[in-house]
């Protein structure tokens, strides 16, 4: 045999190797068969029900998105317009008592299945976001939001935007990682005034 013929011999043979491998590849798992796992690792228990596995329009595409399908600029202008007009804003102004923000700040407790749903929920922000040089222990996923107001201007209209960022991040930036804090009720209207405070007031130690 010559060598072009043994080169050729050896091409065919990788190629139905190599079509034999893709033939025997498992599936890309669909939507259903996902959720279909996901259903059967879960078990519903006190306040955490199998609802918290249904997703919002909002939640499937940016699941899709950061399964790799990426998040095109249309859908995250829909995002963010339709995001924006769900937030509620209080009618006696944006601004609480930072005091009681900084012990939201630090509570993270409230939606687990061992917590009381008759207490209120914590806002854990320490776990993404530095907020205070006191604190030793801070998350990273975040910014840091140490002089947040300093920085801003201690505005009514920066007042206003940090109440709606808590309240729905989504409305700022599609895809966010931070909670929808009032959207999804894990905090009141009232806690949601009192971390804009925190970050906000002048006096609080997020501005110091």
């Amino acid at each position: 045999m010559t060598t072009k013929a043994i080169a050729a011999t050896i091409l065919l043979a990788a190629a139905v190797g190599c079509a034999h491998m893709a033939s025997n590849a498992p599936a890309e798992p669909g939507n259903d068969q996902v959720k279909a796992v996901l259903e059967g690792s879960f078990k519903a228990l006190g306040q955490a029900g199998l609802d918290r596995l249904d997703q919002d329009d909002v939640q499937r595409i940016c699941s899709a998105a950061s399964a790799g399908q990426g998040l095109s600029k249309e859908d995250a202008a829909r995002i963010e317009k339709e995001q924006l007009a769900t937030i509620k804003y209080p009618s006696d102004g944006y601004m609480g008592d930072w005091k009681n923000g900084e012990k939201i700040a630090q509570l993270g407790r409230g939606k687990q299945f061992s917590d009381n749903p008759h207490e209120p929920s914590g806002g854990n922000c320490y776990a993404c976001h530095e907020l205070t040089k006191e604190e030793i222990s801070f998350g990273t996923i975040g910014p840091s939001l140490r002089n947040f107001g300093k920085n801003r201007g201690f505005t009514p209209e920066m007042q206003k935007y940090t109440y709606a960022k808590i309240y729905n991040s989504e409305a700022f930036a599609a895809c966010s990682n931070m909670p929808r804090f009032g959207h999804m009720g894990i905090l009141t209207e009232k806690q949601i005034k009192d971390v804009t405070a925190l970050l906000m007031d002048p006096q609080s130690p997020v501005n110091k």
